[in-house]
């Protein structure tokens, strides 16, 4: 391939339906979904991707069940805290170079999954091979707002605001805004994602339910990216 995108943006959309449809609880779903999401991220590495922002949890899911929000707060402890584990045995992500960063309202979140997103961050900050964001209560408006009201506490005159200095306020400054969306579960929306940031991101839905994605999946939308002109507007 001529074009093989820097940062891709991922919805793994689905899990739920996926579990429904064999019978299963909705948190098997998203077991399983986890799972697949550390597989995807492996697979990027090989196919020389540098970023990957996966959309874990958003400001609206605040409104499923008690059960479920417990249960996908727990996941993710459990799930970073698992790595974290791996990685002191066998240097698992360092071997991998892989960086872990979690954007989002991080204040909302337990304490204890607080706890195992600084130690992961801290233990992987210097891998520089692939970045994993994972966002966690984030919201697209949220991190718009936030951005604007931190720029007004700061006083900053409006002659000075640029999109550059704006972009620095986002929960994802520092990273380059995404080439590639990818949404998997057949959905065809943003769902209040990375709205400022994807301006000119292509747009990629696959029908199949997250759990399903292979790295046969990935290859077909990536040979369709190949495919795709770029030209931001011009």
């Amino acid at each position: 391939m001529k074009h093989i995108p820097n940062h891709i943006v991922l919805f793994p959309d689905g899990n739920r339906r996926w579990a429904k449809k064999r019978g299963l609880p909705s948190l098997e779903g998203h077991r399983k979904g986890y799972d697949n999401l550390l597989e995807f991220a492996k697979l990027c590495k090989e196919k020389g991707i540098k970023i990957v922002t996966a959309f874990g949890f958003s400001t609206e899911n605040w409104n499923r069940t008690e059960e479920e929000v417990s249960y996908l707060m727990k996941l993710l402890e459990n799930g970073i805290l698992m790595n974290i584990e791996k990685n002191s045995k066998n240097n698992e992500w360092h071997k991998m170079g892989l960086k872990l960063r979690v954007i989002g309202q991080k204040e909302r979140l337990p304490e204890s999954l607080q706890n195992a997103i600084i130690k992961t961050e801290e233990s992987t900050k210097d891998n520089k091979d692939i970045q994993l964001n994972l966002a966690i209560s984030y919201g697209g408006k949220w991190d718009i707002l936030q951005a604007v009201k931190r720029i007004v506490k700061e006083k900053i005159p409006s002659e000075k605001i640029d999109e550059e200095l704006f972009e620095s306020y986002l929960s994802t400054a520092g990273l380059p805004n995404p080439d590639f969306i990818i949404r998997a579960g057949g959905e065809m929306r943003m769902s209040n994602f990375v709205l400022w940031q994807s301006a000119y991101s292509e747009l990629y839905f696959c029908p199949k339910f997250w759990p399903d994605f292979s790295e046969k999946d990935l290859d077909e939308a990536l040979d369709e990216f190949d495919r795709r002109q770029r030209r931001f507007g011009k």
